[in-house]
């Protein structure tokens, strides 16, 4: 112990600590938190732009029982109207059958069947991968939701859960592809929205109870564990470097950058920031040490291989995830939190170390390459900001090369920014839209997590929100819905915080 005490590096991190808890002892912001704490919270919550914020508004108060949401929801279930109507008038036949029982059992578990989905997505090779299975596999499990709804009376679509704001989203989305330049370059674009948001609404209709999101998730994380283990034997093993992908002029000595069962590195890092806060719950939840070691193991494996994918923006979003995670949890750790991170940066390898350097330098191709492509989407936005130019990056990519190229010669294939994405294609109000339903969705999910009564569904919705935070971060630099298996995973976490605010609306009112 002596030997550790007399040690420059224990001394500068024990002056270091001293120096952030006298600083943090005698700060403002600590002495308010402390006054929220002691009652104040009470104060805030009732002053008038706390309540502003707070509020449910006349929209979204009415919108349960609207007539355009009874309209939504009785046409998206009428296949499962269909299905109760056929075992209603066969059930003294349907009941009898032991093959029916099979099949009515397994389709009426939805919950399984999308998460092996998940797992499956997760895992398949990049070559062997079509953006037309997500398609043809949410029709696929919708029909199956649809068929395992007919002897159970409460299954049904819940479209309703995610408020008035996505669905006129993608209401614009049908929009943009009617208004496209192009709808022969538009239309497959529809197949990805509408793949999206049935992975969406079966993740929060399929969900009835803890257990079930447990397990659903649990599956989402086996397959994104296996793309880890398989990210991580890439980073020991190397793979090439592509220069196109990392500027050896900043980044001297970095190794290939690892892309697991996916085309990009940053696609793999995107991944990886929307689903491993979950751990962080299952960690928290699991009830034996088998389970804890389990999701242990997997936070292991995917922080590693987050760490060989050299996406800054992924580090940055991982980042910001945990540290919401941490203050929904408890928000007093947050400091030590921060100290211990600062504390541990000069301990990473020396690779990583200078990688985090090259943040926001723009001497560093893929830095300075993006302020070029969004001055030039800036550019065909005065033209095209109203209306947009129609759905998807194919009509985008056509639509910039009726302008002057880029300073090399090249034309933006997109505009490298989610949001900036979204209004180039939808226009104005779709943008707006966007945004709204995003909001909606994060207030929404804080709300539910303010009100649960079962730790167990706050410490998921808590895990969902911070992996949502995180991608809302990386999609400022990164267009993230590029590539397609990233956006069915955006809006799955997108309906998994409907089904854990469903989940705690429930508890609070049993």
């Amino acid at each position: 112990m002596a030997i550790v005490e007399s040690s420059l590096i224990f001394r500068f991190l024990w002056g270091l600590w001293a120096m952030l808890t006298k600083a943090w002892k005698e700060s403002r912001v600590r002495n308010a938190l402390r006054a929220f704490g002691r009652g104040g919270s009470a104060a805030v919550r009732g002053s008038r732009s706390c309540q502003f914020l707070w509020r449910e508004g006349l929209l979204s108060r009415s919108w349960e029982s609207s007539l355009t949401n009874g309209l939504i929801t009785a046409v998206l279930n009428i296949p499962c109207a269909v299905c109760k109507w056929i075992y209603r008038v066969g059930k003294r036949v349907w009941d009898g059958s032991v093959c029916f029982r099979v099949v009515s059992t397994v389709c009426g578990n939805p919950f399984l069947l999308l998460g092996i989905f998940l797992a499956v997505m997760l895992m398949v090779p990049h070559a062997r991968w079509d953006n037309r299975y997500a398609l043809l596999g949410a029709l696929v499990l919708t029909a199956l939701f649809a068929v395992g709804s007919g002897p159970k009376v409460g299954n049904r679509m819940e479209p309703g859960a995610f408020g008035p704001y996505y669905i006129f989203f993608m209401g614009f989305i049908c929009y943009a592809f009617l208004a496209s330049l192009s709808w022969s370059q538009s239309v497959r674009f529809v197949g990805f929205h509408l793949a999206a948001f049935l992975l969406a609404v079966l993740a929060v209709s399929s969900v009835k109870k803890y257990e079930q999101i447990q397990l659903l998730v649990a599956l989402a994380l086996v397959g994104l564990t296996i793309a880890a283990i398989y990210g991580c034997y890439q980073g020991v093993t190397g793979v090439k470097v592509v220069a196109n992908q990392q500027d050896l002029s900043v980044n001297a000595g970095m190794p290939g950058r690892v892309y697991s069962f996916f085309d990009n590195p940053n696609n793999f890092a995107e991944l990886l920031v929307m689903l491993m806060p979950f751990t962080y719950a299952m960690i928290l939840n699991a009830k034996s040490w088998r389970g804890k070691a389990a999701a242990l193991f997997s936070l292991a494996v995917c922080g590693v291989a987050l760490g060989f994918t050299y996406s800054r923006s992924g580090w940055l979003g991982i980042v910001l995830a945990t540290v919401i995670f941490i203050a929904f949890w408890n928000w007093k750790l947050v400091p030590l939190l921060i100290a211990l991170g600062l504390c541990c940066v000069p301990l990473l390898p020396e690779t990583i170390y200078n990688r985090i350097l090259t943040i926001g330098n723009t001497k560093d191709t893929s830095t300075s390459y993006r302020f070029a492509i969004y001055k030039a989407s800036g550019v065909l936005m005065k033209d095209y900001w109203l209306r947009g130019v129609g759905l998807g990056s194919d009509i985008l990519t056509q639509t910039f090369r009726g302008y002057p190229p880029m300073f090399d010669g090249n034309f933006p294939i997109h505009t490298h920014n989610n949001y900036l994405q979204v209004w180039a294609e939808t226009g104005l109000f779709g943008a707006l839209s966007f945004i709204a339903a995003l909001l909606y969705q994060l207030k929404s999910g804080v709300k539910a997590f303010t009100s649960c009564t079962d730790r167990r569904v706050r410490n998921l919705l808590a895990a969902a929100i911070a992996g949502f935070c995180g991608i809302l971060l990386i999609s400022v630099a990164e267009y993230t819905w590029f590539y397609a298996r990233n956006m069915f995973t955006y809006f799955f976490l997108f309906g998994v915080i409907s089904a854990c605010a469903k989940l705690s609306q429930r508890g609070a009112k049993a």
